[in-house]
């Protein structure tokens, strides 16, 4: 009888260290940040339209699920197709409440003899790395 007893507050004595250890990991549980659900920003349309004076207006729409002000879509940029960078449109806050959303760079300049332009989307937590829109610039 001794002996079943012993066993019996030794399986209760595991147990109860076992609870103090889960309840002494319940805050790194629950205040480590969750991994970033959001993804990398992706251009799903883009366009450009001649302006006086030889420059286009560049229009893109961006989707990211935009996060806080340290994971957001930050920036779009306007590319040649051989990689140069010819303009860069900053995007100041997150777009949480408006997804996707569109925005204008107006004034750009592309060089005579470029036929295409890319546009790519930049976020602040990954980087480039989503849906390009590669697009054939309308006669100026």
């Amino acid at each position: 009888m001794m002996c079943k007893f012993r066993s019996l507050v030794a399986q209760i004595n595991h147990m109860i260290v076992k609870c103090l250890l889960l309840m002494a990991m319940m805050p790194v549980l629950f205040l480590t940040p969750a991994p970033s659900l959001a993804g990398e920003a992706h251009v799903i349309e883009a366009k450009a339209q001649p302006m006086k004076g030889g420059t286009y207006v560049i229009i893109a729409t961006i989707r990211h699920a935009d996060e806080s002000f340290a994971h957001f879509a930050n920036k779009f940029e306007i590319l040649t197709p051989d990689g140069t960078l010819l303009a860069t449109r900053p995007l100041a806050h997150p777009h949480i409440d408006e997804q996707p959303f569109t925005r204008a760079l107006p004034r750009v300049k592309i060089p005579r003899g470029v036929k295409q332009i890319i546009v790519r989307a930049h976020d602040k937590l990954h980087g480039f790395g989503g849906k390009e829109q590669l697009i054939t610039l309308p006669d100026r």
